[in-house]
């Protein structure tokens, strides 16, 4: 199989391809998630209404952002896996493969989402502000297409070790919407319309850069030569073995925040979602460098699992939580420091300057959910990496909504703690089970070794 010099390093030392590719997609995530922050910043100008309906909208635009995501990490797994084995011929055809997949995905998912979202707001307790959150809504899930699919072509380009064009239309789209926040919302005077428009115009600029890339300009390493395509079932099956789980993280994810803002509802009223609606998005931020490592560890793990380098496989796991874990620990330290000067952006209005206070006490109290992440999300990022999308998707329903939930419950209503024992249950579940998680991984690589060993 022919290489080039992106193949090479993915192919090569597993602690420089982490390196190399992690840093780009942090990069790339921070301008997305710092896209969010400045959409929080411009609606919180509108009124705590507002910023609450982009509060109850968020669960279910990050179930859209998870079906990204996951099928994006089931196409750079599977990809991967066949340039592990040399087998470029595989390789070509599941990435066609997997941009077919990812257009029938949209269509589908925009339907059931227009259908169902007013219900779905009902349900979350959003009445009060539901106008607002419609208003939003409806423009963000007509646009599915434009949001879902760079992240899933994206997948492919990581897989090759591409990471330059798997993360420059996605930071594109990123800056593209904080230009255009501030003209819609205000200058046009489309209020929260506007940022819901400026939302999806980012990502639909940034995935005609990609189509540009992959079908005129036709210089990356894999072809999407039609030509060549030959239809297999099983790899719209391999793609969905690991993308569907790592999918449903996202809903679980997504599920918990609603659970979240329910009970958050039922202790404090819309203030206190607003506040966790605007302090998670900064805790978020605190995740990405373990998120961008651990999404790293996909194409990693991914060649060494299919060139059956299950040291390789080890050292992946390993090295993405030490990395993970340093810069996580440096990011609490800073989000502790300057949480008060953080909680202003989200309270400079008349009508937001209550909020400062408590998000700040939030941000003090919450960054140390991000000391766990290096472990769960490495651990699930390995798993998808090999496969096995679906031990990644059990670890985080049990990490992430069993545990955080039960104890969130518990602390906030049986020991009634209020917001204070929901917030103190988050971060006790969440603990846990990343560490859990993270006992699997090196169990189950510690199997293929001795495994492989015991066959010689």
């Amino acid at each position: 199989m022919e290489k080039n010099e992106n193949i090479e390093m993915i192919t090569g030392d597993p602690k420089k391809a982490i390196n190399k590719l992690s840093l780009p997609i942090i990069a790339s995530m921070f301008l997305i998630f710092a896209n969010n922050i400045i959409d929080s910043i411009w609606v919180a100008g509108l009124g705590t209404e507002p910023l609450a309906a982009l509060g109850y909208i968020t669960p279910l635009f990050m179930i859209l952002v998870g079906f990204g995501n996951g099928l994006g990490a089931g196409g750079n797994s599977l990809i991967s896996r066949y340039i592990g084995a040399e087998d470029k011929h595989s390789a070509n055809n599941a990435a066609i493969h997997n941009l077919i997949l990812s257009v029938i995905v949209s269509i589908i998912i925009t339907i059931v989402f227009i259908a169902f979202m007013e219900p779905l707001l009902k349900l979350m307790g959003a009445e009060s502000v539901l106008s607002y959150a419609m208003d939003y809504g409806f423009i963000i899930f007509s646009c599915t297409i434009a949001l879902l699919m760079p992240p899933i072509v994206g997948g492919a380009f990581r897989a090759e070790g591409d990471i330059k064009r798997a993360t420059v239309p996605i930071a594109l789209a990123a800056i593209i919407n904080m230009i255009l926040d501030p003209i819609f919302i205000y200058t046009l005077g489309l209020g929260i319309r506007g940022a819901a428009l400026a939302t999806a115009l980012g990502p639909f600029i940034s995935l005609l850069l990609m189509f540009y890339w992959i079908f005129i300009k036709k210089d990356t390493y894999l072809s999407y030569d039609f030509k060549d395509f030959h239809n297999d079932l099983n790899m719209y099956k391999d793609i969905l073995v690991v993308g569907i789980p790592a999918s449903l993280e996202q809903l679980v994810l997504s599920v918990l925040t609603i659970f979240v803002n329910y009970m958050l509802t039922i202790v404090s009223g819309p203030t206190a979602v607003a506040v966790y609606t605007a302090g998670w998005r900064i805790v978020n931020i605190g995740m990405l460098p373990a998120i961008g490592v651990g999404t790293a560890a996909i194409s990693v793990a991914g060649v060494a699992f299919g060139a059956r380098k299950y040291e390789n496989l080890r050292v992946t796991a390993r090295y993405a939580v030490k990395v993970a874990l340093i810069a996580s620990i440096i990011v609490c330290i800073i989000l502790n420091v300057f949480a008060n000067q953080i909680a202003f952006i989200f309270s400079y209005s008349e009508g937001s300057a209550q909020l400062e206070p408590l998000i700040a006490s939030f941000l003090q109290l919450m960054c140390l959910f991000i000391l766990y992440v290096p472990f769960g999300a490495s651990a699930g990022n390995v798993f998808q990496g090999v496969g096995k999308g679906t031990i990644s998707f059990v670890l985080t329903t049990f990490r992430e909504f069993i545990l955080v939930l039960i104890f969130a419950y518990l602390l906030g209503f049986t020991f009634n703690m209020g917001e204070f024992g929901i917030y103190c249950g988050m971060l006790l579940g969440g603990g846990i089970g990343s560490l859990i998680c993270y006992a699997c991984i090196e169990l189950y690589i510690n199997k293929l070794i001795k495994g492989r060993d015991n066959a010689v």
